[in-house]
């Protein structure tokens, strides 16, 4: 099992898209890479904590590699709107890719530089060292599975990518 960590904007909709692909086994909305300890929703949101929305993402790699993840990945965000993903806003919606593990750096390089040739620029979603995580409160995990009708900032159609996906094969 491998672990890799996606701020996309608003953590809710990132979380139900990534719960849908085979070999993911779980995930988690959480805030990373900030500057205080244990920070609570509030603190992200309003307090300039430095934190991001994010997405723990664990994965059985001979199920979905890293490549494929991060290719659906840059199918969910917009790779060079700064803090802001459809219409949230600030820096606690940056895009990020973090790791823990420096073994999977050279395979996350890899496909973001493919990423950025596909589209011709450079992006502006980090890609850094995971410095902290802290899980989010528990009314934010599966908010959408809670909340069916919830805000998103994703198209709809992105929550069926699998299933639709596997009527084409």
């Amino acid at each position: 099992m491998k672990t890799i960590y996606l701020a996309g904007g608003c953590f809710w909709g990132l979380q139900k898209f990534f719960d849908q692909f085979e070999g993911i086994i779980s995930t988690q909305t959480g805030y990373a890479n900030g500057n205080t300890e244990n920070p609570t929703y509030e603190d992200v949101k309003h307090n300039h904590s430095g934190h991001t929305e994010t997405v723990k993402i664990e994965y059985d790699e001979s199920v979905i590699t890293l490549t494929k993840i991060l290719e659906y990945y840059f199918l969910a965000i917009d790779p060079y709107s700064v803090n802001k993903q459809g219409e949230d806003e600030g820096e606690n919606y940056r895009t990020g890719i973090y790791y823990d593990d420096d073994s999977l750096l050279p395979e996350i390089k890899k496909e973001f530089e493919r990423q950025e040739q596909i589209e011709g620029q450079k992006f502006v979603v980090e890609l850094l060292p995971l410095k902290n995580y802290y899980s989010a409160e528990e009314y934010h995990q599966k908010y959408l599975e809670k909340n069916p009708s919830g805000y998103c900032h994703l198209p709809l159609k992105l929550f069926t990518l699998a299933k639709d996906s596997e009527k084409t094969l």
